[in-house]
């Protein structure tokens, strides 16, 4: 898999914009090692997250017609951000 991948994901999800920035707070403070995330700034369609070693995630949600779609970028955490994508209800109306 690329850098660029790896760094940038996305994802369409079933649930809402609030829904989604919720779980992934949720999510990130919940992990028990060194992956864990804090928040450092919060908008009604953004969260970023500070890691322990000062490793920042980034997570944008925006409502589409058929969804949410939901975007993640990260250096360090890109396995943190695939697991997180996993937890996400898929959008039935989006193949994956």
């Amino acid at each position: 898999m690329s850098l660029q991948r790896r760094t940038l994901q996305e994802k369409e999800t079933s649930l809402s914009v609030p829904d989604v920035l919720a779980a992934a707070k949720t999510f990130f403070a919940q992990r028990t090692t060194i992956y864990s995330a804090f928040i450092e700034q919060e908008s009604a369609n953004h969260l970023t997250l500070r890691g322990l070693g000062g490793e920042e995630i980034a997570i944008g949600a925006i409502a589409t017609p058929s969804g949410t779609a939901v975007t993640a970028s990260s250096y360090m955490f890109d396995a943190q951000i695939s697991r997180f994508f996993t937890t996400l209800p898929p959008n039935d109306e989006v193949a994956e």
